[in-house]
């Protein structure tokens, strides 16, 4: 699953520096259109996986992730394989449309890995699992950029389909999925009402759910905008790799941190790793809206890479040490599918802000939501806690 993780993260990861650019060579655009359409043409895919996204997982949790990952992989290999062959950017509108549908292979590995993971290790063994498409990410930019350069974009859709293709033959062959033997006790069945109560009622877990919104809006907002930014800090003609190298910068710094993350959440506890985390990372936001040299922007995405490693994983062990066995996989979707929301409202705010105000305005916007989210996990965080201590003062008796 590492491999298959890492093929997917590196092939999908292989268009993001370009969409903008392949966007411009469609018609005779304005910087505003280009800008505007990338940002809605990246975000499509995410509206209807994030409506498909819990009802995979419930499938999931119900019937195994063999077949699912299986389907999803080969639907994402034929939107982009197609996606080569697109004239006008309203067919590649489409296109991103319809794959968002079977998109979520990586969210669908990591929630059966962690339904089949011990809960005191599940941080260190989600973290070393997130290096496999955090290295792809790493990789995938940069090999993008330079196939983008050197043999155009078409050829890099093309060569994305073939590689995810590939991972699909590796879950079809490869992978044994076991299941759970439960049968000592009854399993219980949880309805979709049931599992949305769990969730809404977890005071913390809720906000966990809600940060990983923010989150993602603050990262999208500016991802479908690098190749423009970096544009305009540099006058090099190999504008596609450079902005390969800006987008790898983020994932060499997971790479580094992303385990180690996994582990220290293990050890103190996955909220106060994530709440440190999201502190960080809002205010490294803040000094990309002022460089005024490529390398400085790459290396100020290199550390917000090695601060936000560790917020996906540590989301997903939460969730793991929380959630009852049987509605794991669901609670996984929804977590990603509040992600894939952020995915459609991220890119179309940055688009239009830097449509009216301009690209690096859109990093002080990212370092907000970032922080806002620290200030919602930490006052829930208190709050559940000043209730757990009212309820023992109230009952001595009761331990927890």
């Amino acid at each position: 699953m590492w491999f298959t993780n890492f093929l997917v993260a590196s092939s999908t990861t292989m268009v993001m520096p370009f969409l903008s650019l392949y966007i411009s060579t469609m018609g005779n655009y304005s910087e505003t259109f280009i800008s505007k359409w990338a940002g809605f043409t990246f975000s499509i895919t995410f509206v209807t996986a994030f409506l498909l996204s819990p009802i995979w997982g419930r499938i999931g949790d119900r019937h195994g992730y063999k077949k699912i990952l299986i389907f999803t992989s080969t639907g994402i290999s034929l939107c982009l394989f197609l996606m080569g062959l697109v004239n006008s950017v309203t067919q590649l509108f489409l296109l991103r449309l319809i794959m968002g549908s079977v998109t979520g292979f990586i969210p669908l590995s990591v929630a059966f890995i962690s339904s089949q993971t011990p809960k005191k290790m599940a941080g260190q063994v989600l973290g070393t699992l997130q290096t496999g498409p955090v290295t792809g990410m790493l990789i995938g930019p940069l090999l993008g950029g330079m196939l983008a350069d050197s043999v155009g974009f078409r050829f890099s859709f093309i060569y994305t389909s073939s590689a995810i293709f590939f991972a699909m033959l590796l879950v079809l062959f490869g992978v044994k999925e076991e299941k759970m033997k439960r049968s000592v006790e009854k399993v219980q069945e949880y309805s979709q009402k049931e599992v949305l109560h769990f969730m809404v009622t977890k005071r913390v877990l809720f906000a966990v759910m809600i940060v990983s919104l923010l989150v993602q809006i603050a990262n999208l907002t500016i991802q479908p905008l690098l190749a423009l930014y970096v544009n305009q800090l540099t006058d090099s003609a190999n504008v596609a790799s450079l902005a390969g190298l800006a987008f790898s910068a983020v994932g060499f710094g997971n790479l580094i941190a992303t385990r180690q993350w996994g582990k220290l959440g293990d050890r103190i506890g996955h909220i106060k790793v994530i709440m440190g985390l999201l502190v960080i990372s809002g205010l490294i936001f803040i000094p990309q809206a002022l460089v005024t040299s490529l390398w400085q922007l790459i290396v100020l995405r290199f550390l917000f890479g090695v601060a936000s490693g560790g917020i996906v994983p540590c989301m997903t062990a939460y969730i793991r040490q929380v959630a009852p066995y049987e509605i794991q996989g669901e609670l996984q979707g929804y977590n990603t599918s509040f992600r894939f929301l952020g995915n459609v409202i991220g890119p179309s705010i940055g688009g239009i802000i830097a449509g009216f105000i301009g690209i690096s305005s859109v990093f002080y916007v990212t370092s907000a939501l970032v922080l806002l989210s620290f200030i919602l996990l930490y006052y829930q965080v208190r709050k559940e806690e000043k209730e757990h201590k009212e309820i023992k003062a109230s009952n001595p008796h009761v331990i927890n």
